[in-house]
């Protein structure tokens, strides 16, 4: 297992661990999402101008208790808020990344609700060699759903896309106060929705190096993240979520 400094690493900087999540802030949004203002337009030229679902609606597409399998869903909680004010690169054009990493909604959503994700761990072998180590072999992904008018969600989409090409060389940000670098990052494949993209990352605090990955799926108006971790998975060795992603991808229709 790593250490505590590690632990605190994937709470700030990946927003995720037994706890992911929440930035409960739906229209904190800064202009993380209009920096590429005017690219991806061409995939979303033939849609129909979006309007926004309210927190109502979105709850009801977020993903519930039994949704996946082998899984716990639970709402993220205040406790875990990352606002978009305390989420920092320094590069600009990097933002949107840090933003889905923290599950921090990009530009102006109409709303925003999340959920966590987290996968039950493995002890059907309790008692053997390396049982103790697969009871914290638990991915963890905060699943954060936001609702834009018109093409908000597709300028937040080209805006993300974008600062996966500037900043693939890698990216120095600061989440909750805490400095973090990820020293690699590598395009994944994911599909669902209008536009998907993932990537899987290697964060580096103090010499500790933490493994963990993104993905988002925009389907019109509505813009998924989700951020996952593992405390014990090697580096550059994290596997999308995909059930979890297929659950969500499913229940937007």
């Amino acid at each position: 297992m790593r250490s505590t400094a590690v632990r605190r690493t994937a709470l700030a900087a990946a927003a995720a661990a037994l706890v992911l999540l929440v930035t409960a802030c739906g229209g904190e949004g800064s202009d993380g999402g209009t920096n590429e203002k005017g690219k991806g337009k061409d995939s979303a030229a033939a849609e129909p101008a979006a309007k926004a679902l309210t927190a109502a609606e979105l709850d009801k597409l977020a993903l519930a208790e039994g949704d996946v399998k082998a899984h716990k869903i639970v709402k993220a909680g205040p406790q875990d808020d990352i606002a978009a004010k305390d989420v920092k690169t320094e590069k600009a054009e990097c933002e949107p990344l840090a933003r889905a990493v923290a599950g921090t909604p990009m530009g102006a959503p109409a709303a925003t609700v999340k959920r966590r994700a987290t996968a039950e761990p493995d002890v059907k072998d309790a008692g053997k060699d390396g049982a103790i180590e697969g009871a914290f072999d638990i991915t963890t992904s905060l699943v954060a759903l936001s609702s834009y008018e018109g093409e908000g969600a597709a300028d937040a989409f080209a805006a993300l896309k974008g600062a996966g090409t500037a900043c693939a060389g890698g990216f120095a940000m600061t989440m909750a106060s805490t400095d973090q670098k990820i020293v690699k990052m590598t395009e994944a494949k994911v599909s669902g929705g209008d536009e998907a993209v993932a990537w899987t990352m290697t964060a580096e605090q103090d010499g500790e190096k933490l493994p963990f990955n993104v993905a988002v799926v925009r389907k019109g108006g509505t813009f998924v993240s989700f951020s996952s971790f593992n405390l014990i998975a090697p580096e550059g060795d994290l596997p999308l979520p995909t059930a979890v992603i297929a659950a969500q991808v499913a229940k937007l229709g």
